[in-house]
């Protein structure tokens, strides 16, 4: 039977250091209001002069991981770019990223699934996988948030979470009757939570798309009722997560590490709670680099392959919820 098997990782985090004191210079805010709301200390942005978009961080990740893998990227068969930050409006990060690949007509999949970008990529690219459309995916998940926030009083509850990064893993088709790669994944969208966190211009349903009053008012800028996402987040991960282990017939027991999306360090504390899981089964680096939405998941499984953490044979729980609502989790067992 073919499975699905993460060959290799790889991440990007700018050099640019923005600490929780840093904020306090733009707004009026402080480290322990920041720390105690969200458990960031810190996060990376992109150089304060630009000039590096989402595919640029993406290539940079994707460097290392195919070095690792032992791939060189005429052995893709399939990009797939999860991004909420595109370099240009259109057309998408993965084609552009495809060119700085120096390949000439690899195909390239755009996807905007936003925090779940990670868990929506590794089902498609399993799909892909299992059919036998492809035998080696790059699954890329890179944001620039810092270029696109309010950086004032107004904007500092969503302004103060969000960094910048790129994760990036090699997905390799391998034939083996073993219960290892990509066991089971359950996703689910509710459009009904949608204006709960989205960023409204520009919009194809106006016209113009962008104005100056649309501006003015901010309308460009990320918004977020945190109540409800926290409520929906809380709620929904314990959920998913006992509903995706039980396609793969494990339970909670079977869990040797969760690697859940980076959004808030108090979700994925009540999280764990509601899991009754200890410290070591749940990893967490929100402190150190923000959200970086899609960016969240791989950049984590990279830092975790990077330390060691995992011992062979050992069954990781991917989840995340966010804008859309969307939500998702993904059972992974690594190979001997």
């Amino acid at each position: 039977m073919m499975k699905t098997i993460i060959k290799a990782t790889g991440r990007y985090l700018p050099d640019r250091v923005v600490t929780n004191e840093d904020l306090t210079h733009w707004m009026d805010t402080s480290d322990e209001w920041i720390r105690q709301r969200t458990g960031i200390e810190e996060r990376r942005w992109i150089p304060e002069e630009g000039g590096m978009g989402a595919s640029d961080m993406g290539l940079n990740a994707s460097k290392v991981a195919l070095e690792r893998a032992g791939w060189t990227p005429e052995d893709i068969d399939l990009i797939i770019f999860a991004t909420l930050s595109p370099d240009l409006f259109f057309p998408g990060s993965g084609c552009l990223l495809q060119h700085k690949l120096g390949l000439k007509s690899t195909p390239a999949l755009d996807i905007r699934q936003q925090c779940t970008g990670f868990l929506y990529g590794i089902e498609i690219a399993d799909a892909y996988i299992r059919s036998g459309l492809a035998k080696r995916v790059l699954l890329v998940g890179a944001e620039v948030h810092s270029t696109g926030l309010d950086i004032s009083n107004e904007g500092r509850d969503v302004a103060v979470i969000f960094g910048d990064g790129a994760g990036a893993v090699c997905l390799e088709a391998m034939e083996t009757d073993e219960p290892v790669g990509v066991l089971a994944s359950s996703l689910h969208a509710q459009g009904q939570y949608a204006e709960a966190l989205m960023v409204e211009l520009p919009a194809s349903r106006l016209n113009p798309r962008i104005d100056v009053e649309g501006i003015e008012a901010g309308r460009h800028y990320p918004k977020m009722d945190g109540s409800r996402i926290f409520k929906l987040a809380v709620k929904r991960l314990p959920e998913i997560t006992i509903t995706a282990l039980k396609k793969a017939g494990l339970s909670v027991d079977d869990i040797d590490l969760i690697i859940p999306h980076q959004a808030n360090l108090r979700i994925n504390q009540f999280y764990q709670k509601a899991l009754d899981l200890p410290d070591e089964k749940m990893f967490n680096n929100i402190q150190r680099y923000g959200n970086t939405t899609a960016g969240t998941i791989p950049i984590c499984l990279d830092e975790v392959l990077e330390q060691g953490i995992l011992k062979k044979n050992a069954t990781v729980v991917f989840s995340g919820l966010g804008a859309g609502v969307t939500w998702g989790a993904v059972i992974y067992r690594f190979p001997s």
